[in-house]
């Protein structure tokens, strides 16, 4: 017994020093700036939650949390870079929904998503708006659906790009409505907004954050959300499933480091990032984008992009979708 417990012994304080450079790692992190990198150009919805989450960092863990633009690839270019740096928390990936997508967009890519990014913790879930040119004789998604059916081919669906939220958000209703709706692709969402409030294309799937004062203006109309309950921001607008049921897309962003980050690391950015969204300039802030908080742990948003990667990974192989 003496022998089992010397060994017993042995194994505990092995395993205790082994996580004390862990420990010491975490106590004086960050010990220097921190990177954000974001893969889209500055202004956008991504930039936008990279640089609210970099400024709550910046004031609450004594270092500057500053943001780098790396556009390009549909943002496998910022996740390359992340994935090529050292795994130390000193630089961070803003998680996006195209990430989701791109793990199964693209058959080629230089890293695994699923094993070279470790989720840290969530920032927002955001609502798309399926909205239409006030032209479109519809206030309603049934109403749209019949008038899509009778009119096959008319209405046409503004796309930010092949792969992008938008697109496949309006891929999955096109197969769960059995619409004819052609796709008008833009380089990115701005061109895609202009365009639809112009009258050129006549729906779209639309980030909150993006079309929320087109709506409230009367430029668009909104005929329901996309999220599985009604959004905060336009809390009279229905959501999709309402009338097609089991119908869900959302724009999810959050954080993400290199894999082999030390979990304590991993632990205090998470919490001090879960402790913002309890600070009142923090929550009204966040709240002008138009999505929800995506509070929780890091296993918890682990899961939810698990889920969200073999969602879209049906979407994607159904409709054949491949990389421009």
């Amino acid at each position: 017994m003496k022998g089992i417990s010397r060994v017993l012994i042995g194994a505990f304080s092995a395993a205790l020093l082994a996580l004390a450079p862990q420990a010491a790692k975490a106590q004086n992190y960050p010990d220097k700036p921190v990177t954000i990198i974001v893969g889209f150009a500055p202004g956008g919805p991504n930039d936008i939650l990279g640089r609210l989450i970099a400024n709550a960092l910046s004031e609450r863990m004594g270092q500057p949390f500053e943001v780098v633009n790396k556009p390009g690839a549909s943002s496998n270019l910022a996740t390359e870079a992340v994935v090529k740096a050292a795994p130390d928390g000193h630089t961070l990936l803003l998680i996006g929904p195209a990430n989701a997508i791109n793990a199964s967009l693209f058959t080629n890519l230089p890293f695994n998503f699923r094993k070279d990014i470790v989720p840290v913790a969530g920032i927002t879930r955001e609502a798309l708006v399926l909205v239409v040119h006030p032209s479109v004789a519809a206030n309603t998604v049934a109403e749209f659906v019949a008038l899509a059916k009778a009119e096959p081919g008319r209405i046409r669906m503004a796309s930010t790009g092949t792969g992008s939220a938008p697109h496949v958000s309006g891929l999955l209703f096109k197969t769960m409505t059995g619409l004819d709706l052609p796709i008008v692709h833009f380089a990115g969402g701005g061109p895609a907004l202009k365009d639809l409030i112009a009258g050129q294309t006549q729906m779209m799937f639309e980030p909150m954050s993006a079309a929320i004062e087109a709506v409230k203006s009367g430029k668009l109309r909104a005929l329901a959300v996309t999220t599985a309950t009604r959004s905060s921001a336009l809390p009279d607008i229905p959501t999709v499933a309402e009338t097609v049921p089991g119908y869900e897309a959302s724009a999810m962003t959050g954080i993400g480091a290199p894999a082999g980050t030390a979990a304590a690391i991993v632990e205090k950015l998470n919490k001090e990032i879960n402790a913002a969204f309890a600070e009142s300039k923090f929550a009204a802030e966040l709240a002008k984008t138009g999505g929800a908080p995506l509070t929780g742990s890091a296993a918890e948003l682990a899961k939810l992009i698990e889920g969200e990667i073999d969602k879209w990974a049906v979407v994607v192989k159904a409709a054949g979708l491949t990389p421009n």
